[in-house]
């Protein structure tokens, strides 16, 4: 029979169009590897209580705009059941892997505080307006600034609060703690920066520290551990008596091994913050120390406090607002570039992407390195080979017939490369989905050998035809069942890393019956139709 009449056989034909059509998108868009083969990082989060799968669809949504905004390439954000979250970068870069889990981490509630009465909030922010400015030098100093406008109702809102506010600070939170004790240590209370404000009274601090952490009738209490927490036996009655009300203490890293080990026995969960995250920075209204206010504290989210001009607290205010501040000033002027660059953008990316509907935890990140990754991929694919050398080999030693050895082979290799390229185009080829990869290849010889035996060997008294169809209802019952195995896996919560073995598993047992079993069967009914005629 001649090639041409196979070639042009519906069945081989759509099998031929299909690997052309997959050929031409893996080299326009390339195949996509798991971080187990190019390496990267995997950040595994847990919901503090399950959702359903819209609220699901909602938080990975607002994580990916996150990520996406903050500038982040080919970052992977997958829900898995209705409480954990995968986070997957194809990075192993400390700084990025931080700045994506403090992306992640923060809870994203925007709030700017006046006198205690809440001027505006991340609900009035039109995401599609904000915006990170670049770094800006002013002599020593490097700010930092996030530009964004509000709806017409929330403009509305913040003018007919600060009205007759002028010369007051808005206090910009993000994230501002609400069930949290703040204990701090006398030392990171600034003599230095108070003195230049004309003070250095620890009471005139605290007061400002006071105004800024109230908010209607709630405030975050703070409390001053003095050195060699020498008072600590003055103020532990108060953690004992609020660790049913407050949950969390935010305190500093340096504070003393037995004071953090007293507060875990009284239940309460540990922020430990940087001494220079710790430390309130101040500033001024005027001369008078009670003019004093504090600017920013990032231990409690205070971005920043910029004072109202009077221009704006006429009842008139506009669309447009901007929350700014400046890098530490111990920091060097290269860094301190660097940290403005930083803190705009994540802020930004933090408002762009909304409040998060649910408390998340980020847990430990799971690393692979490039060079690791291509190990496993050289593995994986001596393993595939192996398989299929395996496979030549025995239908070698059935058939010893070169011409139902060579389709056989060809079939599988042809629904190997589909299954790679549909996986690597729409998703990402794992470990699993290797493991399935090499599954597929055992059924598919499996279903080959079917049609092959029932058709050289069936019932002699049937036509081939006949044989062959019911060589197609064995393997159309083999390929129902091994879906119906399959689909506890595919929707599994607790076995993810899994899903890619089911999901290639599936695919390859969809593709068979649909494609690559018609292309083989095609190949053999032909050829010993031919011969059943010529009988």
């Amino acid at each position: 029979m001649a090639l041409r009449e196979y070639v042009f056989d519906r069945r081989i034909l759509l099998l031929i169009v299909i690997i052309a059509a997959l050929a031409t998108l893996d080299i326009v868009y390339g195949i996509h590897y798991g971080i187990e083969f190019i390496g990267g990082t995997q950040i595994p989060v847990t919901l503090a209580t399950a959702v359903n799968p819209q609220q699901m669809s909602n938080l990975t949504s607002i994580l990916q705009q996150r990520v996406s905004t903050f500038g982040l390439k080919e970052v992977t954000i997958e829900g898995i059941g209705n409480d954990q979250i995968y986070v997957i970068i194809p990075s192993v870069s400390g700084p990025e892997i931080n700045s994506t889990i403090n992306i992640i981490d923060s809870q994203g509630v925007f709030e700017g505080i006046v006198s205690g009465k809440d001027a505006l909030n991340g609900s009035s922010i039109l995401s599609g307006s904000i915006g990170a400015v670049p770094a800006t030098q002013i002599g020593t100093n490097v700010s930092w600034a996030v530009n964004f406008y509000v709806t017409t109702k929330g403009a509305k809102h913040f003018g007919s609060t600060v009205f007759g506010q002028a010369n007051q600070p808005i206090y910009m939170f993000l994230d501002r703690p609400t069930r949290a004790i703040v204990l701090i240590n006398s030392s990171l209370l600034s003599a230095a920066q108070s003195a230049q404000l004309g003070t250095n009274s620890q009471s005139t601090e605290l007061s400002a520290i006071a105004t800024a952490t109230s908010f209607g009738n709630q405030t975050i209490p703070v409390e001053v551990l003095n050195p060699a927490a020498s008072n600590w036996n003055a103020i532990e009655p108060f953690f004992k008596l609020h660790n049913a009300t407050y949950k969390e203490v935010i305190l500093a890293s340096s504070t003393p091994q037995s004071i953090k080990s007293k507060l875990l026995e009284l239940n309460y969960t540990l922020s430990q913050i940087s001494n220079a995250n710790m430390t309130p920075q101040f500033g001024s209204t005027g001369q008078l120390s009670q003019n004093i206010f504090v600017s920013t504290w990032p231990a409690i989210g205070l971005l920043s406090a910029p004072v109202l001009s009077p221009e704006i607290t006429n009842g008139s205010a506009g669309l447009s607002y901007q929350i700014s501040g400046y890098a530490p000033a111990s920091l060097s002027l290269q860094a301190k570039a660097s940290f403005a660059n930083n803190q705009s953008k994540t802020i930004a990316s933090i408002l762009s992407g909304g409040a998060l509907p649910v408390h998340v935890i980020v847990n430990t990140p799971t690393t692979i390195k490039p060079t690791l990754g291509s190990q496993f991929l050289l593995i994986s694919a001596i393993a595939a080979a192996l398989s299929i050398i395996a496979v030549a080999i025995f239908i070698t030693i059935r058939y010893r017939n070169l011409f139902l050895i060579v389709p056989i082979l060809l079939t599988t290799f042809a629904e190997l490369f589909i299954i790679v390229s549909i996986i690597g185009l729409i998703g990402t080829i794992d470990l699993s989905a290797v493991a399935g990869m090499i599954a597929v290849v055992g059924t598919g010889v499996d279903a080959q050998i079917i049609i092959t035996d029932e058709v050289l060997q069936g019932n002699k008294d049937q036509s081939v035809k006949s044989r062959f169809g019911n060589a197609f209802n064995i393997i159309w019952i083999n390929a129902g069942l091994l879906i119906l195995a399959m689909m506890p896996l595919l929707f599994s919560t607790s076995l993810v890393s899994i899903i890619g073995f089911a999901e290639s598993t599936i695919l390859g047992a969809l593709l068979g019956v649909l494609i690559t079993r018609p292309a083989y069967g095609a190949i053999i009914k032909k050829r010993y139709e031919s011969k059943e005629e010529v009988q």
